[in-house]
């Protein structure tokens, strides 16, 4: 059996005045208030989005 490797992300800024596209990207990782948690499969389309909005998530 093989398990596939997952990334934890944690909004930790609020997207609110930043550009529209960061916004969205936001919502798809699955991120909603400031705080929450969602845990998503670690693939290079996943690193790319949190690259992008890397000021506003930490990374647990």
């Amino acid at each position: 059996m093989t398990t596939a490797q997952t990334v934890k992300v944690q909004l930790v800024r609020s997207p609110i005045g930043t550009r529209e596209s960061h916004r969205a990207t936001v919502r798809g990782l699955g991120l909603r208030k400031i705080g929450s948690v969602s845990e998503l499969q670690d693939s290079p389309a996943v690193r790319g989005m949190i690259n992008k909005i890397s000021y506003l998530v930490k990374v647990l």
